[in-house]
């Protein structure tokens, strides 16, 4: 594979890497670097992509739990939900197309982005409340984030973290922690099947893989020890949604059409 390409490949995961740690939303960059650039079929580069992401996982959930902003304990419902989920979604993924999703995700994106808008005080607390989140609410809405997570992961960060911030009124930081190490443990178990499904292609992804490792302990230390972490958090999320709005409902084509 050409250097260049490999190089950009590093470069890309290390951006997805900081996206994805602070609010999700990286896969966007390592799904078209995987097809667009490095020329994999659809299928492949989603299973390939599950390669990047377990490298940011393990360096940003230590980096959390190193400066105590894990907490399992707490969130092992969401775990637990979020991980049976998962392993739907990634059966779904072997047998269906994503075309039928991506349309439902354009618009489940702006409702985010008013979310969010809203009421950003809920978003920027301070501190996680000793809440519980009844599991009548929590049990339904984090099996969903779980089966889209295992089915596309494109996006679920974000998903997840506005949820668990908004319903289970944790802070973002140890929101963005518990996030971290959800993703991973479903993800180990989805490159397995992928990788036994023959569709990854570890030399195309571990050069993403490195600099999403690279990329993600950078954005976990940044977050676990900054003391506007939350805020910054909130303002990249934001950025990052706004961002995919524009390039879900091809305003940038629109312009550069005008342009022309």
């Amino acid at each position: 594979m050409d250097p260049i390409i490999l190089l950009i490949g590093f470069t890309g995961g290390l951006v997805a890497g900081v996206m994805n740690t602070f609010a999700g939303f990286g896969s966007v960059i390592t799904l078209s670097i995987l097809m667009e650039l490095m020329g994999l079929p659809a299928n492949v580069a989603n299973g390939t992509n599950r390669l990047t992401i377990i490298f940011a996982g393990i360096t940003s959930t230590y980096t959390f739990y190193k400066n105590g902003k894990l907490k399992i304990t707490k969130g092992r419902l969401y775990i637990i939900c979020t991980f049976i989920g998962a392993l739907i979604g990634v059966a779904l993924a072997l047998m269906v197309s994503n075309e039928q999703f991506k349309v439902i995700f354009k618009f489940l994106i702006v409702f985010l982005l008013f979310v969010l808008l809203l009421n950003p005080k809920r978003m920027l607390r301070e501190q996680t409340e000793d809440f519980d989140l009844p599991s009548y609410i929590l049990i339904p809405v984090f099996l969903c984030l779980g089966i889209y997570g295992g089915f596309i992961q494109m996006g679920m960060g974000v998903f997840f973290i506005v949820s668990i911030v908004v319903l289970g009124r944790f802070n973002m930081v140890e929101g963005n922690a518990l996030k971290a190490f959800i993703v991973l443990v479903y993800t180990l178990v989805a490159l397995a099947i992928f990788w036994f499904n023959g569709l990854v292609d570890w030399r195309a992804g571990l050069s993403i893989a490195l600099g999403q490792g690279v990329g993600a302990y950078l954005a976990a230390r940044f977050a676990s020890e900054n003391k506007q972490a939350n805020l910054w958090a909130y303002r990249v999320l934001v950025v990052i949604i706004v961002f995919v709005i524009l390039y879900y409902f091809k305003a940038f084509e629109f312009i550069g059409g005008l342009w022309k």
